[in-house]
């Protein structure tokens, strides 16, 4: 089991707003939707932070390789 830091990225003022909106809807989504909405969120924070792609799942709390299928 992984830790999630997206708790805190969703509220960090050091995160861009549409990061943080899009780890947000992630976690609103419903339990289906989630974990896709979730790979969009970290797609969008390595986007918009240049963190590498396997940190940002790390971060957010993704398992390694595709969760979704």
């Amino acid at each position: 089991m992984s830790l999630s830091m997206a708790p805190l990225l969703m509220h960090s003022e050091h995160v861009p707003a549409v990061a943080r909106a899009a780890i947000r809807a992630a976690y609103a989504a419903p339990p289906a939707r989630r974990c896709a909405e979730l790979e969009s969120a970290a797609r969008m924070l390595h986007r918009e932070t240049g963190l590498a792609y396997d940190d940002v799942r790390e971060l957010i709390g993704l398992p390694e390789g595709a969760c979704c299928t």
